[in-house]
């Protein structure tokens, strides 16, 4: 007897498709929104499809449409629906953004044993796909091997010798920053912009041996473009070529001891364990570019801030570094002297932290000391804990 292969009807297969629809959309969210909930983790109710999405936009909305008082605790205004529901629910919540889990949590003890964990049970969080772009499989985004090959070119690259290196170029930068800003003396001055295109110059020169404003395309231009990842890996590939001939023509003897020097000497490498293909080493410049510009920029743009408030502090610092260097430029032996500085800087980094926390997420489901957490959840280890650290 001839068997007839048997057909899902059309009906059939929209029934299987909406099924899925919803054990995805709404079972899963509600099943893990019980869980948590069961073992005292409260938080916003999950809303279909969009989670709190709108919520959280709504609140920042309201955060951002009014003018706060100049205040160390801006907490409330940058992420105001943490803020919100860790006053409400607790120092651990649960909160969605879409269908995903977020499990925000600021308590020490639950933070700890996160941290301490040795067993890959909370990995990196997958970027999204616009920081993925940006930043590629770079030091910020890898794990395992790869993070470890790539962690030991950039130590190198900080290094105290090789930091001493950079001194120079460091201060050339600042000198013709200092130069253009005379000429706008008795007039106001956008000193965040001022200090973006500071330290996109500073780790033009130290990190690839190049000016920024001597390029034909600044990177940060190129962020609302839709080529963005493509035109970045030109940037780079040029560079990088530019490096290579130099070493064939015979006019230089080496790639260069800067970070990029380091890049393309392991790209070269014929040890497998310590050579980079190509795109790493694109992935590890975007990173150290993008990921440095935005960390060092905000840092002297909220130094500068507190400096203008605590007059007194600005008067100490300056006497600080007249003490030291007088009025010559400042050397690395001497850097390493500005007590006062170095208290000014750690105390500006304490209280506007260049990150709102550490993402993480979930590989399976795991026994804390206090709770169980279900797998494939996003974690939040927030910075700002108002209990714990009162500015």
């Amino acid at each position: 007897m001839q068997r007839q292969k048997c057909h899902k009807s059309p009906l059939f297969n929209e029934i299987e498709a909406l099924m899925k629809f919803l054990y995805d959309y709404l079972w899963i969210p509600l099943r893990i929104q019980r869980m948590l909930n069961s073992q005292g983790i409260k938080g916003p109710p999950y809303r279909f499809i969009h989670g709190n999405n709108r919520e959280i936009a709504k609140m920042r909305q309201e955060a951002s449409s009014k003018p706060m008082a100049l205040t160390h605790d801006i907490f409330p205004k940058v992420q105001p629906h943490i803020y919100s529901w860790i006053n409400k629910y607790g120092r651990n919540y649960l909160h969605w953004d879409g269908v995903r889990a977020e499990l925000v949590i600021s308590e020490p003890e639950l933070v700890k044993e996160i941290l301490k964990n040795s067993e890959k049970t909370f990995p990196k969080r997958k970027p999204t796909i616009y920081l993925s772009k940006l930043l590629g499989n770079g030091l910020v985004t890898v794990e395992g091997g790869k993070w470890a090959k790539q962690r030991k070119l950039a130590n190198y690259v900080f290094h105290g010798e090789s930091l001493k290196n950079m001194t120079p170029a460091v201060i050339a930068s600042v000198e013709t920053l200092l130069e253009k800003w005379k000429g706008q003396e008795g007039k106001e001055i956008e000193v965040f912009n001022e200090f973006r295109l500071l330290t996109s110059e500073v780790i033009s020169r130290t990190a690839f041996g190049s000016s920024y404003l001597e390029g034909e395309k600044k990177p940060a231009d190129m962020l609302e473009s839709e080529e963005l990842a493509k035109e970045i890996q030109d940037c780079v590939m040029k560079i990088v070529k530019k490096r290579e001939d130099k070493v064939v023509n015979g006019e230089a003897d080496s790639f260069g001891n800067d970070f990029l020097g380091l890049l393309v000497n392991a790209y070269h490498d014929s040890d497998k364990n310590n050579k980079l293909s190509m795109e790493d080493l694109v992935d590890e410049c975007k990173t150290f570019y993008f990921a440095g510009q935005d960390t060092v920029n905000a840092l002297l743009a909220w130094t500068v801030l507190l400096l203008a408030i605590h007059g007194d502090w600005q008067d100490k610092a300056r006497r600080e570094v007249i003490g030291i260097f007088g009025n010559q430029n400042p050397q690395p032996e001497g850097i390493a002297k500005l007590k006062t500085m170095t208290m000014i800087i750690n105390e500006t980094l304490r209280l506007y932290s260049s990150s709102n926390g550490m993402l993480r997420r979930v590989g399976r489901d795991v026994q804390m000391e206090k709770v169980v957490l279900p797998a494939n959840i996003d974690l939040l280890i927030a910075n700002a804990k108002p209990r714990l650290l009162s500015p």
